[in-house]
């Protein structure tokens, strides 16, 4: 018996590599096509806030979509603001309400 080399084995690995691989692509080419999502309309969501505490304040954020899925590009009453992420736009949001003191701490 002959001793097999470390260059043969090598050869003989990568003879077999290819072979699957071109079986993986031969059967992946044979499936039917993955369905792609629809196309996505321009308005994403509106957040409208409304506070009712001293004045009477409204906000309304609009996101539309970007390039990306993730990201919007956000109109806050009416105006641009920026194109940005969910996450990004809450924190817009939480500082467009401060917070009100409750009249417990006002008396």
């Amino acid at each position: 018996m002959y001793r097999r080399t470390r260059k043969y084995d090598a050869a003989r690995n990568a003879e077999r590599q290819r072979r699957a691989q071109s079986t993986r692509d031969a059967n992946r080419m044979a499936r039917p096509a993955p369905d792609y999502p629809p196309e996505l309309p321009d308005l994403r969501m509106r957040i409208t806030i409304e506070r009712f505490d001293g004045c009477e304040t409204r906000h309304v954020f609009t996101l539309h979509r970007s390039r990306r899925v993730d990201m919007y590009r956000v109109l806050v009453d009416g105006l641009p603001w920026a194109v940005c992420g969910l996450s990004k736009v809450l924190e817009g949001l939480r500082k467009a309400t401060p917070r009100v003191l409750s009249q417990r701490a006002m008396t």
